[in-house]
């Protein structure tokens, strides 16, 4: 018989959903709930959630509320950019990057606190769950993981809010009815499924939108923006330099203005089936354009053509839960490489939902326009070395021609 669990550290947002769970973990494990609240940026006041924890019983000294923004956009985010990584070509993968900082945290939480057990609330259908156990193996491969989701039966809301209201467990007024879909937000994006979004047929109702405002009422007017970068990071908008966490929210701002950054996708999930979800990265669509505008002028060919050949697979191990994986730091170490040229300046016009590059200067350039020019080279490139170059790559193709005609 497994050892009984003493305490656990409970990935809590003061949410119906693991305020049920806080209180489900009280009683059906009998032992002592430690609460982590992250703040990455998701816009809500987080305060209420250390009260609600109070009023279940949970010590004060046991309720954690971190500030974890400018790690998230840091070691998160940033890195993930410098890749350029998009899931299935698309995806900016919001949600997935957050999930192991809060795997790491919660390990830490359980470590400090003398905790044999983290918990979360990702239900059994998702990759969330995915993301976070794995994380939290690869940091703590003897820590024990419970999922309620997958092990009580409370499979509906109404069963949720009556299990809650048995228990008097706080109900939040605008939970009682059914939600028209979910969402999870934090510094880098928001998704919404479920509900209303579940037929991929039906156009998504603009009362789904929180982040950006409808490309058809943006501006009449253009804005042209200037990034920044050192080493293939983002270090200054406009000329004022900013911190990661500070540079996003400035871009998000801009993004929402213009619509830039929203994606209706059905996507291909870990556990085996498609789900349609909608997607706001304003900050992050902007910054990503900008980050292939300045790769453009600094990597090589070649360099730049293989990190398009990673980028595919970088994507898909963060969106399947695997950054902790020695495959994804692996790839992380050749695409920092690579990027160590990456600076310079990108200027972007915003405008109707699209960022688009309309400049890009560096000190590290391989852009000549001594070499390019239409006009006198003056010796820079001599065009009858490309006769040669054109019979040797043609040389296995005229082979190929004379003996298959």
């Amino acid at each position: 018989m497994s050892e009984p669990i003493k305490k656990v550290v409970l990935a809590y947002s003061g949410g119906l959903d693991t305020s049920v769970i806080l209180k489900w973990l009280q009683e059906t494990y009998g032992c002592e709930v430690v609460t982590f609240t992250a703040d990455l940026g998701q816009g809500e006041e987080l305060e209420p959630a250390r009260a609600k924890a109070e009023l279940m019983g949970v010590k004060p000294e046991h309720i954690y509320i971190d500030d974890l923004r400018e790690e998230f956009v840091r070691e998160f985010v940033f890195p993930m950019m410098r890749a350029n990584a998009q899931y299935e070509g698309l995806y900016l993968l919001g949600t997935s990057i957050a999930r192991p900082l809060i795997s790491k945290r919660l390990i830490e939480i359980a470590r400090e606190t003398g905790a044999d057990a983290v918990a979360h609330g990702a239900t059994g259908k998702g990759n969330d769950q995915v993301r976070f156990e794995l994380s939290a193996y690869a940091l703590d491969p003897d820590i024990k993981v419970i999922a309620p989701w997958r092990e009580w039966d409370l499979n509906s809301r109404t069963k949720l809010i009556e299990w809650a209201e048995a228990r008097q467990v706080p109900i939040p007024h605008n939970k009682r009815g059914e939600a028209p879909f979910s969402t999870d937000a934090n510094l880098l994006h928001t998704s919404s499924e479920g509900l209303v979004l579940e037929d991929p047929w039906d156009e998504v109702p603009d009362y789904v939108f929180s982040r950006t405002v409808n490309p058809e009422d943006a501006p009449d007017q253009p804005e042209t923006i200037e990034i920044e970068f050192e080493r293939g990071d983002g270090v200054a908008l406009n000329g004022q330099r900013m911190s990661p966490a500070t540079l996003l929210e400035a871009l998000n701002e801009l993004g929402r203005k213009h619509g830039i950054g929203r994606l209706d996708l059905v996507e291909n999930r870990f556990v085996g089936m498609k789900s349609r979800g909608m997607y706001e990265t304003p900050g992050g669509t902007i910054y990503l354009e900008a980050h292939r505008g300045i790769e453009a002028i600094t990597l090589d060919r070649g360099a730049a053509h293989l990190k398009d050949e990673l980028m595919p697979r970088y994507a898909e191990l963060i969106y399947n839960g695997f950054w902790f994986s020695p495959e994804r730091e692996m790839l992380q170490a050749a695409i920092d490489l690579s990027q160590e040229k990456v600076s310079g300046t990108v200027r972007l016009k915003l405008y109707k939902g699209l960022a688009s590059v309309t400049g890009r200067k560096s000190p590290n350039t391989l852009y000549s326009e001594k070499v390019v020019t239409f006009e006198d080279d003056q010796g820079a490139y001599d065009q009858r070395d490309a006769a040669g170059f054109i019979k040797l790559n043609a040389l296995r193709l005229r082979l190929l021609g004379r003996r298959d005609r």
